[in-house]
């Protein structure tokens, strides 16, 4: 995912087709619109990776994003999300509900269900995402609450999540300068309190033998994250780094249903598949790009990479290179 990814770094033209290419490529595919047709869109997205989790802000012109049945069976994320509304208004329909959401309320969605978010004016908002078993309560229940508006100014707990994710999005700049880290426990605290928030909303009490494990991935998971340039990463230096041993680490690894040299080959081939698709990263030679998420050799980064994605760095890049814009009058 981009630091930042903002629409006025390419003309005029090209700037509506790159916003709904950087959408996709930042959450989960989309179908997007806006209510203008205009290709002189304005949109900004500033975040970063803490783990599993994501932490987004978006400011944007009105438009609307769609995520189809279609989109859902093929792409699927196993992700919730939460969106904070900061500046301006939008609307999340899912599951037959609409959330209709002002500065300070917030919403919760499922990425593997059909959703629409639709902005009608100017907007900022802050979208936290991360995986569904995070927050320890049955899926089947979490479903009535999907699409609910949660009020920023109504009092009790979830009166508390709004403001501070406002905050963090003030703040991230800051937060990405203090380390993985603070980040972590930034995010982790928010989606404990959301875990709550719910679990009383639902009225029952959150089961959550795992979390002492979950916690222990995130702090992995991150490590990973920080040290994926280096190409000698080993389960070896992570697991010293966390003062576990190899055999806890492989099955930490085990139960998400892959393996520690697998996850740190999926990372680096989706940040490298997500540079050859960025066009700011259009002149940034192919071996550069591997070279950089821990791919020294160009060979050995070409057949990794053509065994996941069927087909090679430079085919890939060719095949996701956005269209001219059409000059005929």
């Amino acid at each position: 995912m981009p630091d930042v990814a903002r629409t006025l770094d390419l003309p005029p033209g090209q700037r509506f087709e790159y916003w709904k290419h950087v959408l996709s490529d930042t959450f989960v595919p989309l179908e997007v619109s806006s209510p203008s047709g205009d290709a002189d869109f304005l949109g900004r997205l500033r975040g970063c990776e803490l783990g599993s989790l994501r932490l987004i802000e978006v400011h944007a012109e009105p438009h609307t994003a769609r995520r189809t049945a279609r989109l859902t069976k093929v792409a699927p994320a196993g992700c919730y999300k939460i969106g904070v509304q900061l500046r301006g208004s939008s609307v999340l329909i899912q599951d037959g509900r609409e959330a209709m959401l002002t500065p300070g309320d917030f919403t919760f969605y499922d990425t593997d269900r059909p959703y629409t978010l639709a902005f009608s004016d100017p907007h900022r908002m802050l979208v936290l995402v991360f995986p569904r078993d995070m927050l320890g309560l049955p899926q089947h229940q979490l479903a009535v609450l999907t699409a609910t508006r949660f009020p920023g100014p109504a009092g009790g707990m979830a009166s508390l999540i709004g403001p501070f994710l406002g905050q963090v999005a003030d703040l991230l700049d800051e937060v990405e300068d203090r380390g993985v880290g603070v980040g972590l426990r930034l995010a982790g605290n928010v989606v404990d309190l959301l875990g709550t928030v719910l679990a009383e909303r639902l009225d029952c009490v959150p089961a959550d033998p795992d979390a002492a494990h979950r916690a222990l991935m995130l702090q992995i998971t991150s490590f990973i994250e920080e040290h994926l340039s280096e190409a000698d990463l080993a389960p070896t230096q992570i697991a010293a780094a966390h003062h576990i041993s190899l055999r806890l680490l492989h099955k930490l690894f085990h139960a998400r249903g892959t393996t520690v040299a697998g996850w740190i080959r999926q990372r680096r081939l989706e940040h490298c598949g997500h540079d050859l698709r960025d066009p700011r990263c259009a002149t940034r030679p192919v071996a550069a790009v591997g070279a950089r998420w821990g791919y020294p050799d160009p060979a050995h980064f070409s057949r990794l990479f053509k065994a996941t994605y069927g087909m090679g760095p430079r085919d890939y890049r060719a095949s996701h290179a956005p269209a001219a814009p059409d000059r005929r009058s």
